[in-house]
């Protein structure tokens, strides 16, 4: 069996990881650098802590997968450290983990159990089995486990035909036996040629990072407004929800970083004292603000897509599934929060 995967993100690098395992023929094709947009950068969080339990249970099976990733690699590839939820999704987070079976505490401020560069605005939820996802080793791992397998091309083309799927890409036809879509921000226009309908929705993100001035090592940490985690040595890494308008995708990504560093500087200033508000580092990508945690899989005939929002965290899982899923010819089910397909 011959195998397209289209996208070289971290969900498309497990899922070709997922189909070398099981020996079959597969081939990546990225235009840009294999896991050089929406999943760069040098760390990610990784948490149980859900709204919805079959999601903690995905984050759960996700924890072991990220383990043998880890044996496999030579390295860690999560540090737990714990992650901390706190405002007004802390409630819900915690039931779901609560209905799903998995360890978690719910906390008030000033708890010895909280190690964060600010204070908590009421309850917090504390998930022990989160932490931070060395995004840097797990580039190594993937890209080293995938190996010649990508073809640095540009895909503008999918058609099913009865002898298989055609892939045009660059100046090339190939021929296939199956197709996996996974492109990120370019998975809806491609899927579009198949008929397939995948939200289109794009805005522009920016999180920015800055020095630690003391303390740590810190969990990671997600309030109703922010994200935050430890990035490289040293620093800290913030992201924040910021005013549509600021950010939509025709403002243009200069104008969105700078409406975006001056909310995320603002609030590292007023909110984090052992954070330093001076900007060391920015890491740019696109999204769908439409999109909560959770993803979809659409079947065309041998053609299979996926789309979603917060996915490294799944990576291992998900592309286990996508590789049993385009082997045996199923679609598996939706999972999360997405909006309904028209």
């Amino acid at each position: 069996m011959r195998v397209a995967v289209v996208g070289g993100g971290v969900v498309g690098l497990s899922t070709a990881v997922g189909l070398v395992d099981r020996d079959v023929e597969v081939a990546v094709y990225e235009r840009g650098t294999p896991m050089g947009e929406r999943s760069a950068g040098e760390t990610r969080i990784f948490r149980l802590a859900h709204a919805y339990p079959e999601l903690v249970d995905l984050a759960a099976r996700a924890r072991p997968a990220f383990e043998a990733w880890s044996g496999r690699a030579g390295a860690p590839l999560v540090d737990h450290v714990g992650t901390v939820v706190s405002g007004d999704d802390a409630g819900a987070r915690a039931a779901a983990m609560a209905a799903a079976g998995a360890d978690h505490e719910v906390v008030e401020p000033g708890s010895p159990v909280l190690r964060l560069p600010g204070a908590v605005v009421g309850p917090a939820l504390v998930d022990p089995a989160g932490g931070v996802i060395r995004v840097d080793r797990v580039a190594a791992f993937l890209t080293g486990a995938v190996g010649d397998r990508v073809r640095r091309a540009h895909v503008h083309g999918i058609e099913e035909t009865a002898d298989g799927v055609r892939i045009r890409a660059g100046d090339t036809v190939d021929v296939v036996d199956a197709v996996v879509i996974c492109a990120g921000a370019g998975t809806s226009a491609l899927a579009a040629t198949v008929g397939l309908y995948t939200p289109p929705l794009l805005e522009h993100h920016v999180r920015f990072s800055f020095p630690v001035r003391a303390g740590g090592p810190f969990q990671s940490w997600i309030t109703s407004a922010t994200y935050q985690h430890a990035s490289t040595p040293g620093t800290w890494t913030v992201g924040a929800q910021v005013t549509r308008a600021a950010v939509a995708w025709e403002v243009g990504p200069e104008a969105a970083e700078n409406a975006s560093r001056a909310v995320v500087t603002a609030y590292v200033a007023e909110n984090l004292p052992a954070i330093e508000p001076r900007v060391v580092g920015r890491l740019y990508c696109t999204h769908d603000p439409d999109l909560g945690d959770g993803f979809r899989f659409l079947r065309q005939g041998r053609i299979l897509a996926v789309y979603g929002g917060n996915l490294f965290k799944f990576a291992p899982v998900l592309g286990t599934m996508l590789a049993r899923a385009v082997v045996d010819g199923d679609t598996p089910e939706a999972t999360g929060q997405l909006r309904p397909v028209p």
